[in-house]
């Protein structure tokens, strides 16, 4: 149906993705550059010697997948954004996803677990149960359509040869051409007859059998021999081909893989009810931080649970504009080269400075390797790129990202001029922050006491005149105390803060009547007549950007 770009919507600074349809472009042509992968394309594009009513054709089914789409609310299925028509070119804006394409999964892994095929052959039901509830026949269900997100969600992608089956919606398919991928065509659609929600559970079966054994289900050299053999040839069970896999697992695919539609199960919900017994149970332990496969059967086995905390070698930044998504969760160090760093480094200044803080962070990311490489960590060029990338990842509230960056920071800063040098303090407040924010009370402390005592060694050698800074290390930290549950030890600390800070500012400082707010409130707290303090709302401070 088109070509997907990597994009970015510079009004709401997020990233998505764009996808074209020049209606009046050759089939051969297209815009030159890098794609978000070519998996997925429908039907070619028409030509100029092509008729206009089938230009007409299929300007129809992209606006109709649109409209479609937009319509569908389940977290198996892509958000759109936004769609239209500019300058003869159709597009439409969607949700950019993170992950890994089924196929590539497949392909890297090999023979899936059965609990990972299970768990990925329940999440595509749960998403085609509200595609078929439209009604909507998807016909084009196949590895490269679905997306394994890093936490093991999975998404399903393409509607756009979708057929709606109500009377609101034009039919669209073109009178004798199926449009599909034969290796996951039903038979009914293979001889272009009527198809519904049981071909779509039809191409679930084929995406089951080759999880389970690396293999399509139907092979052969030609596209319409594959097509024969969907037709005519009965599937083979899968435990001839895998003996591991579950009597009732086989049973299921051979009747989804049955060629009478009649035969197959009545609907994606039926589907989900056998494939529940071999769903894994849920555990009481958290999840470990998500390595580079995501695993299908995360969100059955921790339901709901918070996204684990990645460590740094897991952080993987989204590729940058014009970039074409990587086949697997990559890291930044694949990407293609840089030849000119300080252009590259250039170009993320003018990005900053133009406020398009997704692009700083993506562009930053991807750069910030190669840099390392080429000149050391502790080059000048490495320590300003890496502070430009750690201040937008805090300001965008991604502290997760931010604290190894800032730890690093730290750590060199430390090394170079000493713990208690401005960039030090800097670097290490800001740490201190994300720990805060990520709720590391303990932590967060022992460095906001750490500062404290490094910024009063500086008062007392007269490196610094301003107690600014230790008063706001020392407002932190009560608040922290206060969140940390100790309300007595939290209202001592602030109300010795009030006693240096009222002669030096007067009592109607907007400094000093916020303490006296944070102490009214704690003498609450500690006669019970309030819930426990939550720091980081009760905070008037925030980093700097």
């Amino acid at each position: 149906m088109g070509q997907v770009w990597a994009g970015y919507d510079e009004r709401l600074d997020r990233r998505v993705a764009v996808k074209l349809l020049r209606a009046d472009a050759p089939s051969h042509g297209g815009p030159p550059g890098r794609r978000l992968g070519e998996a997925g394309r429908g039907p070619q594009l028409p030509g100029p010697a092509d008729t206009a009513e089938l230009r007409d054709d299929l300007r129809r089914r992209f606006l109709r997948e649109c409209r479609i789409t937009a319509g569908l609310d389940h977290p198996g299925l892509v958000t759109v954004f936004d769609a239209g028509e500019d300058a003869g070119e159709l597009y439409l804006v969607m949700q950019r996803l993170p992950g890994i394409g089924l196929a590539d999964l497949i392909a890297e892994e090999g023979p899936l677990p059965v609990s990972w095929a299970a768990a990925v052959a329940a999440q595509i039901c749960a998403a085609l149960s509200v595609v078929h509830a439209v009604p909507v026949v998807h016909r084009d269900l196949k590895p490269s359509n679905v997306m394994v997100r890093p936490d093991g969600r999975v998404v399903l992608l393409d509607l756009g040869i979708a057929t709606a089956l109500d009377g609101d919606h034009t039919r669209l398919t073109l009178t004798g051409v199926p449009i599909g991928s034969p290796s996951y065509m039903a038979p009914e659609q293979a001889l272009s007859g009527s198809v519904d929600a049981r071909s779509d559970l039809y191409a679930l079966g084929c995406l089951l059998h080759e999880m389970l054994t690396g293999e399509e289900p139907f092979r052969a050299p030609t596209a319409l021999g594959v097509l024969r053999r969907q037709v005519d040839d009965p599937p083979v069970p899968l435990r001839q081909l895998r003996a591991e896999v579950p009597a009732e697992l086989e049973a299921l695919v051979l009747d989804l893989l049955a060629k009478a539609p009649a035969d197959r199960p009545a609907d994606a919900q039926q589907v989900f009810g056998r494939l529940r017994p071999l769903l894994p149970a849920t555990e009481p332990a958290l999840p470990q931080p998500y390595g580079t496969v995501p695993d299908p059967t995360v969100p059955f086995r921790h339901p709901q649970h918070p996204v684990p905390e990645p460590t740094r070698s897991q952080h993987v930044p989204p590729p940058a504009f014009g970039r074409e998504v990587p086949p697997s969760l990559a890291e930044p160090s694949a990407a293609a080269p840089v030849t000119d760093l300080a252009a590259a480094c250039g170009q993320v200044s003018d990005l900053l400075a133009a406020q398009r803080y997704a692009e700083v962070i993506d562009l930053a990311g991807r750069l910030l390797p190669q840099a390392r490489a080429r000149h050391g960590e502790h080059a000048p060029l490495v320590i300003t790129l890496r502070t430009i990338y750690a201040r937008t990842l805090l300001q965008e509230g991604q502290y997760r990202a931010a604290l190894p960056e800032y730890q690093l920071l730290a750590a060199a800063a430390v090394a170079e001029h000493g713990p208690r040098a401005l960039p030090a303090l800097e670097h290490r407040r800001r740490t201190a922050t994300c720990l805060e924010q990520l709720g590391r009370v303990t932590e967060a402390l022992a460095e906001y006491r750490a500062l404290l005592a490094d910024c009063t060694a500086r008062l007392a050698e007269g490196a610094d005149t301003d107690p600014a800074r230790c008063f706001e290390l020392r407002e932190r930290i009560g608040l922290l105390l206060a969140g940390s549950g100790d309300p007595d030890g939290a209202w001592e600390w602030l109300l010795a803060l009030l006693f240096d800070r009222e002669p030096r500012l007067g009592p109607h400082h907007p400094d000093v009547l916020r303490l006296r707010r944070h102490l009214d409130q704690l003498q609450q707290h500690r006669t019970g007549r309030l819930p426990p303090l939550d720091p980081r709302t009760a905070s008037w401070w925030r980093p700097a950007g």
